[in-house]
């Protein structure tokens, strides 16, 4: 229970710090730093198979073109999402990038109930209204939809639920997602620098360092969250999630200085009050599902 904590608390930690890390390639346009994530997330993770000797599964997705299709959309979404988030970063939009990860837990459980027809609690459909409110009171006030933390949400939301069914595990699917994904991210390399455009070839040794290490620094949270996710039950994870966004918003309130006036802190508030309805009930009823097994 207590290395499950770590585990999934670490991958939660690094996925909170990322701004930091995107904010020291501010240099470097998203789509580009998105085609190096691809490409050196395979590189990574290969090695990591190549380690482990683990290439079985290549061999039987040979005759499960749905399997591969499946992944082809989730690389899709994934890339998408890294995409929006990377921009998002670079254009001092962190708070808003904080706000989508804070809405995805609540957007997954409406997506539940449309989509896989599961029933919703009393206090979950309480706690979707309440942060639609939030949603709506946000739009209302900024004249626009908020539709960078809506992109994120969505995008993840609908990845998760790819993933959800997906029959490979972690490692492999992230594999096969970064299989997908590099060829392209390799052509538009390819043509940066063919067109004398690309940034990766006039930056410092140090800074092209930095970007190649975006495969180990997208897959070691990945490889941290699964092994946390399987040691600890779905309440704690739930829990913990919020580790993330939390971070992302602290750092982009106090060391990027982002606004947060009123308006924003009532929109906040309503989706924060949500979460901890949803959060609580959930936790509610995992601590008494585990009272009666062990009664």
């Amino acid at each position: 229970m207590a290395q499950g904590m770590l585990y999934a608390a670490s991958a939660f930690v690094i996925w909170g710090l990322f701004p930091l890390y995107f904010k020291a390639l501010g240099t470097v346009p998203a789509i580009e730093i998105l085609a190096h994530r691809v490409f050196w997330s395979l590189v990574f993770v290969a090695l990591v198979l190549a380690a482990r000797r683990q290439w079985q599964w290549l061999a039987q997705l040979r005759s499960q073109p749905r399997v591969v299709g499946g992944f082809a959309l989730s690389a899709a979404l994934l890339a998408l999402n890294w995409c929006i988030y990377i921009w998002a970063i670079q254009h001092d939009r962190i708070v808003d990038a904080s706000l989508g990860y804070f809405i995805n837990p609540l957007l997954n459980v409406l997506i539940g109930f449309v989509l896989l027809k599961e029933r919703l609690r009393p206090a979950q459909t309480l706690a979707v209204a309440i942060a639609t409110c939030g949603v709506a009171w946000l739009t209302w006030h900024a004249g626009s939809i908020p539709w960078i933390a809506l992109s994120l949400a969505l995008t993840f939301a609908f990845y998760g639920l790819l993933r959800k069914t997906a029959k490979l595990g972690p490692l492999e699917g992230l594999a096969l997602e970064s299989m997908v994904l590099a060829p392209v991210g390799l052509l538009y390399i390819g043509w940066l620098a063919l067109n004398h455009q690309g940034a990766f070839p006039s930056e410092s040794l140090g800074m092209q360092v930095l970007i190649a290490a975006s495969g180990p620094i997208t897959a070691v949270p990945l490889l941290l969250f699964a092994a946390g996710a399987r040691k600890i039950p779905l309440s704690v994870l739930g829990l913990l999630q919020y580790i993330g966004p939390s971070l992302q918003l602290a750092l982009g309130l106090f060391l990027f200085h982002e606004p947060f006036g009123h308006d924003r802190q009532v929109g906040f508030a309503l989706i924060w009050t949500a979460l901890a309805l949803y959060s609580a009930e959930s936790a509610w009823r995992g601590w008494g599902r585990r009272g009666s097994e062990e009664l």
